[in-house]
């Protein structure tokens, strides 16, 4: 069983015309799953509904403490990108545990998003790496704590 744990972040914003801004809305996850065809027995924890960037070392505590004590031993987290990097460095030293951070650059929602590439990815390498932290973004799988996002060139790379 995989644990699907969301935090908020780009990945799951959603536009309002009223006010014409994003707003971190419901996670995307399940409907991506389901159109593409994920048999995967996995379970939802909806944590957090927020922007990265408003992410304090209370929050981090909140994910690790979920971490540690969901019974599943693979996890599956979506988080916003411009602290996921920082967050999987906080989750590092889970023993027995696989755990894979991803987001999106563009909400999943639009037409033209790295969302449901981004969760493939991270889909596929919670089912196969080692116990571990890590991070599935643009086509890479990155070890925690060696990677950085590139907001220039908008990807993640090595450090």
């Amino acid at each position: 069983m995989l644990l699907v744990l969301t935090t908020g972040g780009t990945i799951d914003k959603v536009y309002f015309d009223a006010s014409s801004e994003y707003e971190v809305g419901e996670p995307t996850v399940p409907h991506v799953f389901r159109e593409s065809g994920v048999t995967l027995e996995w379970r939802l924890l909806p944590l957090l509904r927020k922007d990265s960037i408003e992410m304090t070392d209370d929050d981090r505590a909140a994910i690790r403490r979920a971490c540690e004590e969901a019974p599943e031993g693979r996890i599956l987290i979506t988080h916003g990108t411009d602290t996921m990097s920082r967050t999987a460095e906080a989750l590092t030293g889970l023993s027995h545990k696989t755990i894979v951070l991803t987001g999106a650059l563009a909400p999943a929602r639009f037409r033209v998003t790295d969302a449901v590439f981004n969760l493939g990815l991270a889909l596929g390498a919670v089912q196969s790496l080692p116990p571990g932290v890590y991070l599935a973004m643009n086509g890479t799988i990155f070890p925690a704590g060696k990677v950085r996002k590139n907001r220039e060139a908008g990807r993640f790379e090595a450090m």
